[in-house]
């Protein structure tokens, strides 16, 4: 039972080093400007982000050096995709 919960626990912390390895703030976007693409990935891991930015001022949730309106329609559509965006209410049985 012990090597299970410390498998869990390891995969739990390797999936989040990953996420945060490509979150928001990362010093490739200082040279270059963040597009849809990764308004998108950055809208959908949102939730660990914020998570890892408690802890770690290096991380932010929003990238600041962004080409503008593409960018914000991906972080939209990124977290409208994780958080369901409103389908989860439809799927319920009618009374």
């Amino acid at each position: 039972m012990k090597i299970k919960t410390y498998t869990n626990v390891l995969l739990i912390l390797s999936i989040l080093l990953f996420l945060s390895s490509c979150a928001p703030g990362n010093e490739k976007f200082t040279t270059e400007i963040a597009g849809f693409w990764m308004g998108l990935w950055h809208g959908f891991i949102s939730f660990f982000t914020f998570i890892i930015s408690l802890f770690n001022d290096d991380v932010t949730i929003y990238e600041l050096n962004n080409s503008g309106k593409l960018y914000n329609l991906g972080f939209i559509l990124g977290i409208a995709i994780f958080y369901g965006g409103g389908s989860k209410s439809s799927c319920g049985r009618r009374k």
